[in-house]
């Protein structure tokens, strides 16, 4: 449809709207952040080709061999389960993929049968849309400030906020080397290098990192990599080096752990007395 065809039908539904609810599908249209996606930036360009170079220098499952933990407990589900990046694919590309018939949303239940069920995708990656609403929405303006992210694997935190955010630096900490690697490629070729530092390091071993940090970020960075007894560590590790009483420093979790004792102790740091805010995604 083109521009004034598009006005038409747009003119046209809002002169079709009953007149009591007419101030309010204006004063939607007026504030609403649902047309975001519609508007294609040249940032999002941009973080599209990362993913495209990325996708080229990955498998589709975009893990390594050297993630033992991670595959070992992949394997261990009870129920069929495979690693699909939401930075990297979003839905239309996973459905080209299976047209393809490089990926499959399903598997047999009985080998030989029309039994089938769906197979449960993972991510260790916020997608393209998550991340633009993470930075345009969620965070606060970020001028001066420093995110860290712990677990930065493939660095799409880190290029959404070099492009989508004023932070003044962005600290990706990471214990692969491989994806230590891969980050530095596009921090290079994409001229980032001023504000994206890769850290390759254990986070524990980074407590002075975190002291200077004004926003963390931990997606899902535990669950699939460390057994139990090591999350709950690491999560102590991790919120004990954030500096206290900043009205800035937040948390984002993209999954919060399901064992009960974690989930108390997680709350309890993220107390108001620390000013911390603690967003679920």
């Amino acid at each position: 449809m083109e521009l004034e065809a598009a006005r038409r039908a747009v003119l046209a539904a809002v002169r079709g709207t009953c007149a009591a609810d007419l101030p309010r599908l204006l004063h939607w249209m007026r504030n609403t952040n649902d047309f975001d996606e519609l508007v294609v930036t040249n940032n999002d360009v941009v973080l599209k080709n990362i993913a495209e170079d990325l996708r080229n220098h990955l498998p589709i499952e975009a893990m390594f061999n050297s993630e033992h933990q991670a595959v070992q407990k992949i394997h261990q589900h009870p129920l069929p389960m495979i690693h699909v990046d939401a930075f990297l694919y979003d839905d239309d590309f996973v459905d080209s993929l299976c047209e393809e018939g490089k990926m499959s949303r399903s598997y047999c239940t009985e080998c030989g049968s029309y039994k089938t069920a769906s197979l449960e995708f993972i991510s260790h990656s916020f997608s393209l849309m998550e991340l633009k609403f993470l930075y345009h929405h969620v965070l606060p303006d970020l001028t001066g400030k420093v995110v860290v992210d712990v677990g930065s694997r493939l660095g799409a935190v880190l290029f959404a906020g070099y492009l989508y955010s004023s932070a003044s630096q962005l600290y990706g900490v990471e214990m692969n080397a491989d994806f230590c690697q891969l980050q530095e490629m596009m921090v290079t070729k994409y001229q980032f290098i001023d504000r994206i530092k890769v850290v390759h390091a254990d986070i524990r071993t980074e407590a002075s990192l975190l002291q200077k940090a004004d926003v963390v970020v931990m997606n899902n960075v535990f669950e699939y990599f460390l057994d139990r007894q090591e999350q709950a560590r690491q999560v102590f590790s991790s919120t004990n080096g954030l500096k206290r009483c900043s009205s800035t420093t937040m948390c984002i979790w993209k999954r919060m752990l399901t064992e009960k004792h974690l989930n108390k102790y997680i709350y309890t740091r993220f107390s108001s007395t620390w000013k911390n805010l603690l967003v679920s995604l």
